[in-house]
C-alpha cells in the first residue's frame, strides 16, 4: 500500500499564496505519477496538475500560470506552488497518486489523500 499525507493547506486572502506538500510513504514502487485534485461544495472533484517522474505534467486550463507542480523524487513528495489565489480556487485539495499518469489524469487513480483545505478570502 502507499500513504499520502498533505500538508499546507490554510486561509490566504486573494492574491495571496499558498504551498501544499504530499509526502508520500510505503509502497513506494507502486507509483509512478502524482497529481493534485479539488473538490468545492457542491461541485466534482477536478484534475488541478499532475507530473511523472520525469517532470512532465498536466494542468488545469483555470490554473495554468499561476499554480506550479513540482516533485522531490528523493524525498517522495510532490508540490502545489498556487500563486495568485482566488476564492473560486476554495476547496478540499487531495493528493493522488498511481503507477499510471493517465490514472492520475483522469482521476481513476489507486492512492489517494485525505484531502487539505484551501481558502482564499475575498
Amino acid at each position: 500500500q502507499v500513504q499520502l499525507v498533505e500538508s499546507g493547506g490554510g486561509l490566504v486572502q486573494a492574491g495571496g499564496s499558498l504551498r501544499l506538500s504530499c509526502a508520500a510513504s510505503g509502497s513506494i514502487y507502486r507509483i509512478n505519477a502524482m497529481g493534485w485534485y479539488r473538490q468545492a461544495p457542491g461541485k466534482q472533484r477536478e484534475l488541478v496538475a499532475a507530473i511523472t517522474s520525469g517532470g512532465n505534467t498536466n494542468y488545469a486550463d483555470s490554473v495554468k500560470g499561476r499554480f506550479t507542480i513540482s516533485r522531490d523524487n528523493a524525498k517522495n513528495t510532490v508540490y502545489l506552488q498556487m500563486n495568485s489565489l482566488k476564492p473560486e480556487d476554495t476547496a478540499v485539495y487531495y493528493c493522488a497518486a498511481d503507477f499510471r499518469f493517465k490514472a492520475v489524469v483522469r482521476g481513476t487513480s489507486d492512492y489517494w489523500g485525505q484531502g487539505t483545505q484551501v481558502t482564499v478570502s475575498s
